[in-house]
Parts: structure tokens; C-alpha cells; sequence
């Protein structure tokens, strides 16, 4: 996935109200961006850090840029935005670039399903059980080569976790994909301390047969790619 518009460089202000960022710009401008990531994003939101801002044209888009990576001083980088994973995962999936899902050649995005949810993808082919991915992006790593999922208390997340297990339970082929949008990590493991519920709910999902793949990403300000899948460190 290509960001439509190049990015810019900038050096954050200060991330506030959650979707908002001060930025400064090169030229020692200072604009406010929106942020697509409603978790703490802890870590990833001190004054003074590289960030890449996305602008746009749009008008009827309030802010004209967007908060898409964090630079780290070792040159790896981090996806803030939460809607890329999706984007990231569709051209992967329908290009059959993920193998263990590369069976299915229907790829539907977005589908009603559940107690008045949404999967994020649905895939299908003849002759196998319909395969339900549910994709969460993470962010957190408090440790060097580490990545955690979530960095905050997430009910949505336990709710889709319920919604696959039920998948599960009727013979579909369910799946909770982790997309790891840093380049920095190796391992991941759910960060339990932060959100006790959602690792219960991830564990009785995962004992109903709800499977568990984490992908890592290629990233730079040219754009997001899913990669090689990463290692969990429980």
C-alpha cells in the first residue's frame, strides 16, 4: 500500500484529544494533523519526535494532514494510523501473499456478521470453510524487539474476539490477524497487564479454535507492506 500523497517530514508538538497532533514543519511552520489512532499510543507521542505527516487537498477534510509514521533515532519506523493495516492487508490477501490464507480467492471487506458487527475481511473459495480475519494494528513495544498487543483497554477488541469464537462454533474458520506496524520488533506477545480481559477473552477464543497469526510490515514514507509473519513470545 502507496500513501497517496508523499510525505513530509515534521517534529511533533503534541498529540491531544486523541486525534490531534501540533506539528512543526521543516520550514518551522506549525500545522495540527489528524491522528487515525484512538489507543494511547504510548511510546509514540513525545515533543520532539520524527514524525511523517500525509498531506491533502480535500476539501472537506477540516485538517490537511495527517499523522502517518513515527521515525525512531535507530532509522526504523512505526504506523500510527490505524486504518492502514486494513489497507495494507487487502492488497496482500487478494494478491495471495499471505500463506496461510492464500487458499481463498474471494476477498470481501467490511461484511455484516455477528451481534451487529463487522469483519474486517471475509474470505471464501470452493471447497473450503468460509475464513472470517479479524485485523488488529499494533503499535506498543516496551521492550527492545518486542511487540504487545493492545496499549489500552480495548471492549471493542474482547467483543470481536467473542464474535470469532462463535464463528468458530459453527464449522467457519475463524482468525485474529496482528499486524505489527513497526520495523523494530521480532516477537509479540499480549500485553495482559494493560487489558486482563481481552488476553481472558483471546484465551478462551483461541481454546474454541480461533487461530492466531502476527504479521510484521515493511514500512517507509513511500508506504506500508504486510510482511513475514512474527514469532509470538508466550
Amino acid at each position: 500500500m502507496r500513501f497517496e500523497t508523499p510525505l513530509i517530514p515534521a517534529v511533533l508538538i503534541r498529540r491531544y484529544k486523541r486525534f490531534l497532533a501540533d506539528c512543526r514543519l521543516e520550514d518551522r511552520q506549525e500545522v495540527t494533523a489528524h491522528c487515525a489512532n484512538p489507543g494511547s499510543m504510548m511510546g509514540l507521542a513525545e515533543p520532539g519526535m520524527k514524525i511523517w505527516l500525509e498531506p491533502n487537498d480535500d476539501p472537506k477534510k477540516k485538517l490537511k494532514y495527517g499523522w502517518r509514521l513515527v521515525e525512531h533515532e535507530d532509522g526504523h519506523f512505526t504506523g500510527v494510523d490505524t486504518s492502514v493495516p486494513n489497507r495494507a492487508l487487502r492488497a496482500a490477501l487478494e494478491n495471495g501473499d499471505v500463506a496461510e490464507l492464500a487458499a481463498y480467492k474471494s476477498v470481501r471487506a467490511e461484511v455484516k456478521y455477528g451481534g451487529n458487527s463487522r469483519i474486517d475481511f471475509l474470505l471464501s473459495q470452493d471447497g473450503l470453510p468460509d475464513c472470517y480475519v479479524e485485523v488488529k494494528s499494533v503499535t506498543l513495544s516496551r521492550q527492545p524487539g518486542l511487540a504487545e498487543f493492545p496499549d489500552s483497554v480495548t471492549a471493542r477488541g474482547t467483543k470481536h474476539l467473542g464474535e470469532l469464537a462463535n464463528m468458530a462454533a459453527q464449522g467457519h474458520r475463524a482468525v485474529m490477524l496482528y499486524l505489527v506496524q513497526r520495523t523494530d520488533c521480532d516477537r509479540f506477545r499480549l500485553a495482559a497487564d494493560i487489558d486482563p480481559a481481552y488476553a481472558d477473552a483471546f484465551a478462551s477464543a483461541h481454546a474454541a479454535g480461533v487461530e492466531r497469526l502476527v504479521l510484521g510490515t515493511k514500512i517507509s514514507p513511500a508506504g506500508v507492506e504486510a510482511g513475514a509473519p512474527i514469532a509470538a513470545a508466550e
